[in-house]
């Protein structure tokens, strides 16, 4: 029997995604797409689940896309499969935590910038390897690295291919918190179950505001519709409230 190349393991309310391919620093093929995809669209409905974990099984995230696979001709039936899959992750109800430890360039960076929070650790080593291999970016890097460090810093890290370390990555805001290389697992396990102690609820209507009003908005618009409330309330907020009584 064929091992999955996407792997998921669920711990009471939290769901941990593996990248399943070591041998291969996880490089991305299609098959591998495929997986995520299908497990990202049975967490969109699964309200069982609080936190999802993304992570690279072995000793690096995601080396990015598997060149030899693109070279040799693979491709997609749906050419949009790789990038609305990297939506699919971002737009994840839950709260999700991308785990990085060695390796994560180029489609690997895209994959980790969907994910609402970033851990990694100091050696862990990150760049966007595009123009190296002749490639342009199609799976969002445009966007979504500069709403984490800034245009500016965007152009340089996408102009020049420098790899950075998971400390500076974490000075230029590119990931939220940066371990020891020993130190990994405990903080995102300790993070995740912070995250999991507040309200399921609250968390995913804190998320889908954060998102915004569907078409964008002002800024006086996005007020405007946080307070109509279009979420409602948490589903738990009696329970919780009840607890200040006892």
């Amino acid at each position: 029997m064929t091992e999955p190349l996407v792997t998921r393991v669920d711990d009471d309310r939290l769901a941990t995604l593996m990248l399943n391919r070591p041998d291969k620093l996880n490089a991305l093929n299609l098959t591998m797409f495929e997986e995520l995809r299908a497990h990202l669209d049975a967490l969109a409905t699964d309200t069982t689940i609080g936190c999802v974990v993304l992570t690279g099984a072995g000793r690096s995230f995601c080396a990015g896309n598997d060149l030899g696979a693109i070279a040799s001709g693979d491709r997609p039936t749906n050419r949009l499969l790789q990038p609305e899959t990297v939506d699919a992750l971002e737009a994840l109800p839950m709260p999700t935590i991308g785990k990085v430890r060695g390796h994560c360039f180029t489609g690997g960076l895209e994959l980790a910038l969907a994910c609402d929070l970033l851990v990694a650790t100091s050696s862990a080593q990150f760049g966007d390897t595009h123009g190296q291999w002749g490639l342009a970016p199609v799976w969002g890097m445009s966007v979504r690295l500069p709403e984490r460090v800034g245009r500016s810093r965007a152009k340089e890290l996408m102009f020049t291919g420098r790899r950075i370390a998971g400390t500076e990555a974490a000075a230029i805001g590119l990931i939220d918190r940066v371990v020891d290389d020993d130190a990994l697992d405990a903080a995102v396990a300790t993070l995740a179950s912070t995250i999991l102690n507040n309200s399921a609820g609250t968390n995913r209507i804190d998320k889908a505001l954060l998102a915004g009003p569907p078409g964008g908005a002002s800024r006086v618009e996005h007020l405007a519709w946080e307070r109509s409330m279009p979420f409602g309330l948490p589903d738990d907020m009696a329970e919780r409230m009840s607890r200040r009584a006892r």
